[in-house]
């Protein structure tokens, strides 16, 4: 066996755990850059005893889902500091992560993302960066990569390096409470996607497995449960858990096709990620069963659907397709919306599926589908 893992220098998780922030926080430096979501007064709240210490705050807020022009910005306000923070949803957490790489190197965002930039490799480490995650779904508190959204190319992109991840990710299910149920279900089946996805991507290895199953676990009960009750700190505590494990897998293994529409998809749509994800997530699912099936009938991603229909439906006898009727079931109890009522329109799919194919997500799903098999998933989920 081979196989090689990399995550954040540092992981603080439980309920209350955001009071241990001022003196972890305090020991990078007196001045701070950081990023939150539109409203910045709930971080002020939280980071009021850093400022006490002696570190300078200086806050700025992503208003939707992060734009490398906003990347570009960020990156001048943090000239100045020794260290950044997100604090917020994922959109924060890409924010925080791109400016933090940006600022110490030369030239500007394009220069470092992947499909519509150059690529390049980051010159000088990142500044240090904290992660402090206040919704249950991306996991990007340990993940190497930041989406950011190029409006007037209508797609997204990463910037991706092992140099990015964070020195420490504080994740306090507590800061979940408040969250909206229809925030609560599109970050969680965000969660769900990338535990499936990285579960059967081409790159899974032992250690991702572990992390895959026991959150999948954790996430089919508890993310039904802190819908309907977002006050109970039992399933926002599994949630925020499931997350993290899902960033964990995700950074080491990879994900697949839902992920590689969800990067076109959410450069043309106004919609959050995670609710493009959820959109997909059954449709991908059964067409890379379907795949399978006819194209690779031994391939061993089939048997680990079968393990996930199991985990779904408590049957240890399902069979891979019993996901796809489980997942389409808690869509629905979610109040899942279709890719059309997000303003997808039919004669922009052939479009997506060609960016899509392009993606780096795409490198990870089991099998490489076809136009035809990829075109078919997006019209199942208008």
């Amino acid at each position: 066996m081979h196989l090689e893992f990399a995550t954040a220098n540092r992981i603080v998780f439980g309920a209350g755990a955001i009071q241990e922030i001022p003196p972890l926080a305090a020991a990078f430096g007196n001045h701070a850059l950081v990023v939150t979501g539109a409203n910045p007064d709930r971080a002020k709240q939280h980071l009021a005893a850093l400022e006490a210490l002696g570190v300078a705050c200086r806050y700025i807020g992503v208003p939707g889902e992060p734009t490398i022009d906003f990347v570009r910005e960020g990156a001048q306000a943090a000239r100045y500091a020794n260290f950044v923070v997100g604090f917020g949803g994922g959109s924060a957490m890409d924010a925080a992560k791109a400016i933090a790489a940006v600022a110490p190197n030369s030239g500007e965002p394009l220069d470092y993302l992947e499909v519509i930039g150059h690529a390049k490799a980051l010159e000088n480490p990142p500044l240090p960066f904290i992660a402090i995650p206040t919704t249950a779904g991306t996991g990007a508190e340990v993940t190497r990569n930041a989406v950011l959204g190029s409006p007037e190319r209508l797609v997204k992109a990463s910037i991706r390096s092992p140099l990015m991840l964070a020195r420490l990710a504080l994740i306090d299910p507590e800061l979940t409470l408040a969250v909206p149920q229809a925030i609560t279900a599109a970050t969680g089946l965000d969660t769900v996607t990338q535990l499936i996805e990285s579960y059967v991507s081409s790159r899974a290895n032992a250690l991702t497995d572990i992390f895959c199953l026991d959150g999948l676990a954790r996430a089919v009960k508890a993310l039904p449960a802190a819908y309907e009750n977002g006050a109970s700190l039992a399933a926002r505590t599994d949630m925020s858990f499931a997350s993290l494990l899902s960033g964990l897998a995700l950074a080491n293994a990879g994900l697949g096709v839902i992920h590689g529409f969800a990067g076109p998809l959410g450069g043309l749509l106004e919609a959050p990620h995670g609710a493009l994800c959820a959109a997909v997530l059954p449709h991908g699912v059964a067409t890379n069963i379907r795949a399978l099936r006819e194209r690779a009938p031994s391939h061993p991603a089939l048997e680990r659907y079968a393990k996930i229909a199991a985990l779904l439906t408590q049957d240890n006898q399902a069979e891979p397709e019993a996901a796809v009727e489980a997942l389409v079931s808690l869509c629905s109890a979610l109040n899942v919306r279709s890719l059309r009522t997000h303003g997808l329109a039919a004669a922009q799919i052939p479009a997506i599926v060609e960016k899509a194919a392009a993606s780096s997500s795409m490198k990870g799903n089991p099998l490489l589908l076809t136009s035809s098999e990829l075109t078919q998933t997006l019209e199942r989920a208008l």
